[in-house]
């Protein structure tokens, strides 16, 4: 598998050739999809600085502890927090980190690295960047995209994760190849904490294509569970429906949660999959 360093450089590559994140959230808004700093004084949580207090201000807003050292009155400022929180999710699944013959990588490092070039875009904008299931804060600049490199490859060990404890905007990858009835429990409860969220469904060429022909053997990767064809080609068209009708539900699925979903091929333009990626993720910032 190809290392997270080797995959953050060429996703830093795809990133200087998209033009900026158009992802911002009005204030007001900040209470339900997550914040990040915008480093100036404004309304949020977060500590930011002390100044002089002025005559305009209230007294509730001077900090005593810090007047108390000198003869002048100090307030304490918030960081003004107006973007969003942003937690990605990579599929962990023997099946997702399955190579097809002849493609460069697998599904699972094609999801991991057009999710850093948005990783990385959402950093320099200002976002707050993390893996879903971690264990670890999102946080913000370079050594948020380090951080989220390396989780995305670690994985969760087979745990699909839980709502995180505030209202983030997700991005969760997989091939979604799990009955939809098992997907619309996994993500339903994620659905009803954040209600932005993109579906990246990845596949490898020989999945969408079946190109089998005669006596062949099916393997499902990481279950030990093969299957014999006499004849694969008759196949072909049943399995094709049945791809589409798994497709088709799973965009009824992301439409029922207000969600998104964007499909991608391994093998295909890499800077294509992440720019429909960043069009999706965009659409959450537009103003209705």
């Amino acid at each position: 598998m190809n290392s997270s360093a080797d995959l953050r450089s060429e996703a830093e590559s795809l990133a200087r050739q998209l033009p900026g994140l158009n992802f911002k959230a009005e204030a007001s808004e900040a209470a339900h999809i997550g914040s990040a700093g915008r480093r100036r004084p404004g309304t949020g949580e977060h500590f930011w600085q002390y100044r002089r207090y002025a005559q305009e201000d209230a007294a509730d807003r001077v900090d005593w502890r810090r007047s108390a050292k000198g003869n002048e009155l100090f307030v304490r400022e918030t960081e003004l927090e107006t973007a969003r929180t942003v937690l990605f999710w990579c599929d962990d699944a023997a099946g997702f980190r399955w190579k097809g013959e002849g493609d460069l990588r697998t599904k699972a490092e094609e999801a991991q690295l057009l999710m850093l070039t948005l990783g990385i875009l959402m950093s320099k904008d200002g976002e707050r960047i993390g893996m879903l299931g971690a264990g670890r804060s999102a946080s913000f600049g370079k050594k948020a995209v380090a951080r989220l490199a390396e989780d995305l490859e670690r994985g969760t060990n087979g745990q699909f994760p839980s709502p995180p404890r505030s209202a983030a905007t997700l991005v969760l990858a997989s091939d979604f190849y799990a009955p939809l009835t098992e997907w619309q429990v996994r993500l339903a409860p994620l659905a009803a904490k954040c209600p932005e969220g993109v579906l990246l469904a990845v596949s490898a060429p020989i999945e969408e294509d079946f190109p089998f022909e005669g006596r062949t053997k099916l393997s499902r990767p990481g279950t030990g569970i093969d299957r014999i064809l006499g004849r694969a080609e008759t196949m072909r068209d049943t399995y094709l429906r049945r791809f589409s009708e798994q497709r088709d539900g799973l965009r009824k699925l992301a439409t029922q949660f207000g969600w998104r979903l964007v499909t991608h091929t391994v093998g295909q333009s890499s800077l294509e999959g992440a720019a429909r990626l960043k069009a999706q993720i965009e659409t959450f910032g537009a103003k209705s």
